[in-house]
């Protein structure tokens, strides 16, 4: 125990530790202690009243330090007892492994030292679980972190291999200081020069009369928009007209635009006459065209809808119901989506577009079904009819022979017979239209007047208008 060449410890200055405070010494100065005979028999347990994670240990005592050690502790633990058999000093720590009835296992470093005069050992042990946890946390961190990295190089190689094997011209370009970030050959030969000499170049300098912070405006609007026609520029090195179709994402924090380069010639070999005559009507029509899921969420629409409609881009009322906007909202879409699924179509429909702000625009509609896909959709062509509306709704001068009709009937009816007479006129007329309208579906007839079920069967009874022989489905 002198470790400095101090006589202190043997010159008889400390005095001799009385029994009932050696134990207590003996616990404080290490996390469990044991005291084991030369044959591994264990005669006291102390444990550490600061560390309370062992339990009690008391049925230890009188037993073999063996019935507590797993498989690989156990040799070591004998070959300690060996040693200090033949008379050894055992100066290094060992490390068991303590277990009891398989519930829990833990680890303890000990040093050994002789106690007493009957050759047994004081076995002064230190708990290693705080490390042990801490090294197995580091080894997963460790773990975790090599799988990261190979998960990334994995990415990394794909990516690389994608942007390599693919025939499409592909860019990417960072958002905020409008660089190529990375690109593919085939983009690179496309704007008239190297890869390696693209990379970090600003995207729009590769273009005519373009400035970076318009271009790259432009193309997030685009993309944002989703327009399928994409963006036509002429290339600065070769003079190539070109279209750009772009999409936004975000990675690392950081916006990033991958644009899809083709020649103005090959989008236009890859559309046939008609094909192209219909994007472009599509695209720069004066008529409103959506096309939308059979429950009528939107899929896309053009710019005239968007008009009508006063949003700014397509992600604006892309996935919103069409009926949102319809001036009678799920009713107008009920009888539209009802017609079209059961005449494969239904023509000038008329009713009201709201925008955001819930200004109404008299419009007439056409609907499509379009089965022959998987999925099918509606088509729906929408005109502006505001100035047609205007007319109808100018008052009509009445006939003479009308006027001398209700003239006839002053004096012989009261006034509010002859009123009663002629709202039983325009009554039979608006409920004719409507079922009409609803090819004689009587549900959403009733709902298109605001009429119950029952109300309406009354009035058709009464006006004659119940076609006994019609197929009613509610």
């Amino acid at each position: 125990m002198n470790s400095n060449g101090s006589s202190f410890w043997s010159s008889g200055s400390v005095p001799l530790i009385e029994p009932e405070f050696l134990s207590s010494l003996i616990s404080a100065a290490s996390d469990i202690a044991l005291v084991v005979t030369a044959e591994g028999k264990i005669l006291s347990v102390l444990i550490n009243p600061a560390n309370a994670s062992f339990g009690n240990l008391d049925h230890w005592e009188g037993r073999q330090v063996s019935e507590f050690l797993t498989t690989e502790s156990t040799p070591k633990l004998q070959a300690v007892l060996d040693a200090f058999a033949r008379g050894e000093t055992l100066l290094k720590s060992v490390e068991l492994n303590h277990t009891d009835n398989a519930v829990w296992e833990f680890p303890v470093r000990y040093s050994f030292h002789p106690f007493g005069n009957e050759n047994n050992l004081l076995l002064l042990g230190r708990d290693l679980r705080p490390i042990a946890e801490t090294q197995q946390q580091l080894v997963q961190a460790q773990m975790s972190l090599e799988q990261g990295y190979e998960a990334r190089r994995e990415f990394d190689a794909r990516y690389r291999l994608l942007l390599r094997s693919v025939r499409d011209a592909i860019v990417f370009v960072s958002v905020n200081d409008g660089t190529i970030k990375d690109l593919n050959e085939p983009a690179a030969a496309l704007i008239g020069s190297t890869r390696d000499d693209l990379i970090g170049a600003s995207f729009s300098q590769e273009f005519r009369d373009k400035r970076r912070e318009e271009f790259i405006e432009s193309l997030v609007n685009t993309a944002i928009s989703e327009n399928t026609s994409g963006f036509d520029v002429v290339t600065r090195r070769n003079r190539q007209r070109v279209v750009i179709v772009p999409n936004v994402f975000r990675a690392a924090g950081e916006r990033v635009l991958i644009c899809r380069v083709t020649s103005a010639d090959e989008t236009m070999a890859q559309l046939d006459g008609l094909g192209f005559n219909l994007n472009v009507l599509f695209e720069k029509s004066s008529d409103a065209m959506v096309f939308t899921s059979v429950t009528g969420q939107i899929d896309t629409c053009n710019d005239s809808f968007l008009d009508l409609v006063d949003a700014a881009h397509l992600v604006d009322v892309k996935g919103r119901n069409l009926g949102d906007f319809l001036g009678r909202g799920q009713i107008d879409m009920s009888v539209l989506i009802e017609n079209a699924r059961r005449a494969g179509q239904m023509r000038m429909y008329s009713t009201k577009i709201m925008n955001e702000f819930g200004a109404k625009t008299a419009v007439e509609m056409s609907v499509t079904y379009l089965n022959d896909r998987s999925e099918p959709e509606l088509g729906f062509v929408i005109r502006d009819a505001s100035r047609v509306d205007a007319i109808r709704k100018t008052p009509v001068q009445t006939t003479e022979e009308s006027s001398r009709n209700v003239m006839e009937l002053v004096g012989s009816a009261t006034l509010k017979e002859i009123v009663s007479e002629t709202t039983d006129v325009v009554e039979k007329m608006c409920i004719e239209t409507a079922v009409n309208l609803t090819r004689n579906n009587r549900v959403a007839a009733a709902e298109m007047l605001g009429l119950s079920r029952q109300s309406l069967y009354v009035k058709l009874r009464k006006y004659g208008l119940l076609n006994k022989d019609a197929d009613v489905e509610d």
